[in-house]
C-alpha cells in the first residue's frame, strides 16, 4: 500500500521534536515571540532560495489564484495566529496543558474535513487516532514540569489552547485543497510562509515591537544561529513533510501522526538529558505506537 502521506506526517513529527528542542532554549533566552518572528524570516529565505534552485523561481508564481488564496490563508491561520495563541496557552496554563490542548488538532480536522469537504475515515483509523491521542494525552499528562513553569488554569489559557489546535487543523484543512494536484511541498510551504511572515511582522510594526526584536536579536548573536538550525528542520523540511501528508492522506491521520513530537521527545529526554520517565510516560509511548501502527494497517 502507498504510505508516503503517512511516512511524512511522520517525518513531520521527528523533525517537529528536534525543533522544539533548539526553540524551547532560544525562547528561553530571548522570549517566544521574538524566536517566532526570526525563524519565519529564515524559513522564508530557505524557501526562496530553494525553490529557485529546484524549480528557477523564488515562489510559484504559476500556481494560481485559487492555490495561492488557499495556501495563503492557512498559512496566516495555521502558521501565524495558530501559534500566537499557542504561545499564549503556554503562559497561561503552562507547556503541558498547552501541548495537551493543541493535541486536539486531529479532532477538529477530522470534523472540518467531513463537514465542508466529506472526507471520512474507516471504523479502524478512527480507533487509530483515539489510541494514539490517549497515548499523547497519557504521555503529557505523566511529564512533571519544572518548578518554575507558568501555571493558573485559568478559561482564558484554555481558550487559547483549544484555539491553537482549532487553528493548526485549519490551516492544514485549508493547505489540502491548495496542494491537489501536483504542487511540490516546498512550492506550497513557500506561500504559506510568506503569508504567515508578512502577517506577524505587520502585527509586530503595529504592536512597536520591530525595534526591540532586532536589538535583542543582535544582543544574542548565538541565538540567532540556533534560530536559523531551527528553522531548517521545522518551518523548512517539517512544515514541507506535513503538506506532502495532508497531500496524499486523510487530514485526520495525517495530523494525528503529526501529533507525535511529546513522544518522541520522551527517549531524547530521557537518553539525553537524563530526565526521569515514569511508568505512565512509557505506557503512553507504547499506547500512541500502537495507534500509529493500526493507523498503517487501516
Amino acid at each position: 500500500m502507498d504510505f508516503i502521506g503517512e511516512i511524512a506526517a511522520l517525518a513531520t513529527s521527528f523533525f517537529f521534536a528536534f525543533t522544539s528542542i533548539i526553540f524551547t532554549s532560544t525562547g528561553r533566552r530571548v522570549g517566544s515571540q521574538v524566536t517566532n518572528r526570526i525563524r519565519l524570516v529564515f524559513a522564508l529565505v530557505y524557501l526562496f532560495i530553494l525553490n529557485l534552485i529546484l524549480f528557477h523561481e523564488p515562489l510559484p508564481f504559476s500556481a494560481g489564484t485559487s492555490r495561492w488564496m488557499w495556501l495563503g490563508i492557512s498559512g496566516i491561520i495555521g502558521l501565524a495566529l495558530g501559534d500566537i495563541f499557542l504561545f499564549q496557552a503556554y503562559i497561561s496554563v503552562g507547556t503541558r496543558l498547552g501541548v495537551l490542548l493543541l493535541s486536539l488538532a486531529p479532532i477538529f480536522g477530522s470534523l472540518i474535513s467531513w463537514i465542508f469537504f466529506g472526507e471520512t475515515l474507516t471504523a479502524l483509523q478512527i480507533t487509530g487516532i483515539v489510541l494514539a491521542l490517549a497515548g499523547i494525552g497519557w504521555v503529557v499528562l505523566s511529564h512533571e514540569e519544572p518548578a518554575d513553569t507558568p501555571h493558573g488554569h485559568t478559561r482564558r489559557g484554555v481558550l487559547f489552547g483549544v484555539l491553537a489546535g482549532l487553528g493548526q487543523a485549519t490551516g492544514l484543512v485549508l493547505a489540502k485543497q491548495g496542494m491537489t494536484g501536483n504542487l511540490s511541498p516546498f512550492q506550497g510551504n513557500a506561500i504559506r510562509m510568506l503569508a504567515a511572515a508578512t502577517f506577524i511582522w505587520l502585527w509586530t510594526v503595529i504592536a512597536g515591537q520591530t525595534g526591540a526584536t532586532i536589538e535583542t536579536v543582535r544582543r544574542h548573536p548565538k541565538v540567532l544561529l540556533l534560530i536559523a538550525l531551527g528553522a531548517v528542520a521545522g518551518p523548512l523540511l517539517g512544515v514541507s513533510a506535513s503538506l506532502l501528508a495532508v497531500q496524499h492522506a486523510e487530514v485526520g491521520v495525517a495530523s494525528t501522526l503529526m501529533a507525535l513530537p511529546p513522544v518522541i521527545v520522551l527517549p531524547i529526554s530521557y537518553f539525553v538529558f537524563k530526565e526521569k520517565v515514569g511508568w505512565q510516560g512509557v505506557a503512553g509511548t507504547v499506547l500512541a505506537i500502537v495507534g500509529v501502527a493500526v493507523l498503517f494497517l487501516a
